[in-house]
């Protein structure tokens, strides 16, 4: 089996998922992608790739669209989630999503975290950790200390606000976001491309 993983990946901080697949027996490539950080090497795939190797060349991102019809894009913690669903790079995300969707293309958030988080369902509850920091500044401003240290216009994501988002963006957008720890996520990753259960 083989896997495309984005170019953009930063390799260091994919070592447990790469491990899993060398272990596994799934062998992966780098190249660009337009959608997502994994995708299946299936056969229109790696066409792609031969030809576009024939031609000394490398493929571009928007070579592979219409090769795959499921992608997974991964997150490496909660907190990069509410940086794609609700902060500065909403707009990215968004049009990720909607590429996804106009190209016909299941595209899975899979959320790598080890806060016990199994569904959005246990989003509502999460405590981001910047809401202490955000309510301290706030409080030590209100006494008049701390002056010096800026307090952003609006207080941090909670959980329940990044759910809700989350929950509109999959009726929305089609997506689908899961939850899996670091060390679980080659397997997942594989599962999703393939549609089979993988061995743990």
């Amino acid at each position: 089996m083989i896997v495309i993983e984005d170019k953009a990946q930063k390799e260091a901080k994919h070592t447990i998922k790469h491990l899993w697949f060398e272990k596994n027996g799934v062998y992966f490539e780098r190249y660009p992608l337009p959608v997502g950080d994994y995708i299946l090497g299936t056969d229109k795939v790696m066409d792609v790739i031969s030809r576009k190797n024939t031609r000394g060349m490398e493929p571009k991102k928007m070579d592979f669209l219409g090769t795959f019809d499921v992608a997974v894009d991964t997150k490496y913690a909660i907190t990069e989630l509410v940086n794609d669903v609700c902060g500065k790079d909403h707009a990215r995300f968004r049009d990720e999503c909607v590429l996804a969707q106009n190209n016909g293309i299941k595209l899975y958030i899979l959320v790598e975290t080890n806060e016990r988080m199994t569904c959005i369902r246990d989003l509502f509850k999460w405590h981001n950790p910047r809401l202490a920091r955000y309510y301290k500044i706030k409080a030590a401003h209100e006494r008049g200390n701390m002056l010096s240290v800026p307090l952003p216009k609006a207080p941090p994501t909670s959980g329940e606000t990044l759910a809700k988002a989350i929950l509109t963006m999959e009726k929305k957008y089609g997506v689908t976001f899961l939850f899996c720890t670091p060390q679980d996520s080659g397997r997942r990753i594989v599962e999703l491309l393939t549609g089979e259960k993988a061995d743990e």
